[in-house]
């Protein structure tokens, strides 16, 4: 329920950010007849449009598991954030484009005034607190989809800084510098979309946690005092959780309550990972000699 209110509440926030921020450029760009100030207003514009996309998903991954959907809708997040990718890659083949387009034609717009910086500078200011903020909320939840949009919010942290160098070197005569800051935020903002695309494709395909998580897996369960070895480990991706399946070696000669109590143990032990969701453990009696090394058993 916590996630639910939270994850939903981020959604909204930025949202409303958006939506203020396109009102403030919007009045600058009238103001000063900025290009900088006017594109920022733009992307603030499709800001909104993907703040919507994800403010409806995030309501579907928070729906209580369902006859359909057992294990909940968290899966339906890497979706969510890919679109967000789309937007991220979109805005930075924009701003490439564009600043290819003005350094070709030689038109670095004209001088703005006050209202532009202000605007400017207010924008960078908010979005790097909705990026930590966002950030803080995204790692606190494992949430794949407001990580996406705290890495959006830090491409608006550089938009709108490269906007700002337009407007100053407007000011200063140095026009040419607006497009040239842009070549650089437009590699950056690329990146970042880059990123986003890898890392929900990972959750997608299902790949393998980070090796320090796998050991961990593997520790706790050789840790219990019943469990001699262990094999066949398998840690991997479903959505932005992780199910994970394992074999462990017991004394033949326990009774089957007793290897229940053991399987619930391990079991309740690494559901307590924050990262995973479901576990399966397999008791198999040591004397069958199943149990592998660490190194040669799958991940």
């Amino acid at each position: 329920m916590e996630r639910k209110r939270a994850v939903r509440r981020v959604g909204a926030l930025v949202l409303a950010a958006n939506l203020a921020l396109v009102a403030a450029k919007g009045a600058a760009w009238w103001a000063t007849g900025s290009l900088a100030v006017g594109s920022e207003a733009i992307n603030s514009l499709a800001d909104v449009a993907y703040s919507l996309v994800v403010l409806g998903g995030l309501y579907l991954t928070t729906q209580p598991p369902d006859f359909k959907h057992p294990h909940g809708h968290e899966r339906i997040e890497p979706f969510v954030s890919l679109v967000v990718a789309l937007g991220v890659l979109a805005a930075g083949g924009a701003v490439l484009w564009q600043a290819t387009t003005t350094v070709a034609a030689g038109d670095y717009g004209s001088t703005p005034g006050l209202p532009a910086v202000g605007v400017l500078v207010g924008t960078a200011v908010a979005k790097y607190a909705l990026y930590r903020y966002v950030l803080g909320v995204a790692a606190d939840h494992r949430s794949p989809a407001l990580r996406a949009t705290a890495l959006d919010n830090r491409n608006d942290i550089l938009t709108a800084s490269a906007a700002l160098v337009g407007v100053l070197g407007s000011a200063t005569g140095y026009p040419v510098l607006d497009p040239l800051a842009a070549f650089v935020v437009a590699a950056g903002i690329l990146h970042t979309g880059y990123e986003i695309v890898r890392d929900n494709v990972n959750y997608l395909v299902g790949a393998a946690p980070p090796a320090d998580l796998r050991e961990q897996i593997l520790g706790r369960a050789l840790d219990h005092s019943d469990v001699e070895g262990a094999h066949d480990v398998v840690a991997h991706y479903v959505g932005p959780e992780i199910d994970v399946s394992l074999h462990v070696e017991v004394e033949g000669e326990m009774t089957l309550h007793e290897a229940h109590d053991i399987e619930t143990d391990l079991i309740l032990d690494l559901e307590s990972i924050p990262e995973v969701d479901d576990v399966f453990v397999h008791v198999d009696p040591k004397e069958l000699g199943e149990w592998k090394d660490a190194d040669t058993a799958p991940e």
